[in-house]
């Protein structure tokens, strides 16, 4: 999805990360910081079970990013988050780990990891791979 300059307000992401991941029951991840000209458009933390966190960005060209983590299957986030029928795809690695890939008819990308109780997913619409591979290893 690509959004017009201007049309989505920016949101303090930072404020939500530090109690986000204090009452977290996983390794809650978040950008350290954001790439040049990218912004934080949307984000939550549900607290009640099963847990989740969300992070929306936008891309300097206005691509949407989304970093979906909480305490559910891949299968489940992938059906609610890309697509029910996502394709998937080789598996990248990032810093070392692998991560699945996935693929949508609607020009989807999402790299989805499991660690432990939660799955961690990034999915980007119309975003190159190479730029989801690198947001991902800048999370943390």
């Amino acid at each position: 999805m690509r959004v017009g300059p201007g049309l989505v307000s920016a949101v303090a992401s930072a404020k939500v990360v530090a109690p986000a991941r204090k009452a977290a029951k996983f390794d809650l991840v978040a950008p350290t910081s954001l790439p040049r000209g990218w912004r934080a458009t949307s984000v939550s933390f549900s607290d009640t079970v099963p847990q989740h966190w969300h992070l929306g960005v936008l891309t300097a060209d206005d691509r949407y990013v989304g970093l979906e983590q909480g305490q559910a299957s891949p299968s489940s986030m992938l059906e609610k988050y890309v697509d029910a029928n996502a394709q998937r795809g080789a598996p990248v690695a990032v810093e070392g780990r692998r991560w699945s890939t996935y693929t949508d008819a609607g020009g989807d990308l999402a790299l989805v990891r499991r660690d432990g109780v939660a799955t961690t997913l990034v999915v980007g619409h119309d975003v190159p791979k190479a730029t989801l591979v690198s947001y991902t290893a800048g999370l943390s």
